[in-house]
């Protein structure tokens, strides 16, 4: 699958906004932390990678009830779901200079009774994007840093309804952003996610 910038201006994927708050001190020191043990821009990629997949749990895995979507709060409050955890992980990517994109998958939901978009980050290396899933390992997920191949959490099955959404977003989409912030909690949450993006919603 070819990914597609929605802005072809690759420093529109280095900026700082309302939800990928790079400058916040939050995320400005968790940065300089894992940057003090990086040799290069891809070991602290692969280090900012693991440390979001590994330290901070998925909330629908532990039960938390909190709903984060910004960045900051998302490492303050270490809980959130997917969509947090990528732009938690696109803030200290975008902190130390690394452009990085918010991208989707749409996935059957768990009980099989529908669909679900689910939020991953693409990196760019070497002249191309590369996607990454930061959601949290789990049983039957092995989710893994890798500009060598895709180790996703979940690979689509269009049989099933599933499909990757090739456009690369500078910013949050808007029915992502939009659930997550008028949700009460995460229980209301899950009945308000997205099922689709765009035209097929």
């Amino acid at each position: 699958m070819q990914l597609i910038q929605e802005n072809p201006d690759l420093s529109a994927y280095l900026q700082a906004d309302e939800v990928i708050d790079h400058e916040h001190p939050v995320v400005r020191d968790t940065a300089a932390r894992l940057a003090k043990d990086a040799t290069d821009s891809y070991g602290y990629a692969r280090a900012a990678y693991e440390y979001v997949r590994d330290t901070i749990p998925h909330s629908q895995d532990s039960g938390d009830l909190r709903v984060t979507w910004r960045a900051s709060d998302v490492l303050t409050q270490r809980t959130g779901i997917c969509y947090a955890k990528a732009h938690a992980l696109a803030a200290l990517l975008r902190a130390e200079d690394i452009p990085t994109a918010l991208c989707y998958q749409r996935l059957a939901d768990d009980d099989g009774a529908g669909h679900v978009v689910h939020g991953l980050v693409a990196v760019r290396f070497h002249g191309a994007w590369h996607r990454q899933d930061p959601r949290g390992n789990k049983p039957g997920v092995d989710a893994r840093f890798s500009l060598d191949g895709e180790r996703l959490a979940w690979v689509p099955d269009p049989r099933s309804g599933e499909a990757d959404y090739p456009e690369l977003y500078a910013a949050p989409h808007p029915d992502v952003l939009d659930a997550l912030r008028t949700a009460q909690d995460r229980p209301h949450l899950w009945r308000t996610l997205p099922t689709a993006l765009g035209a097929e919603g």
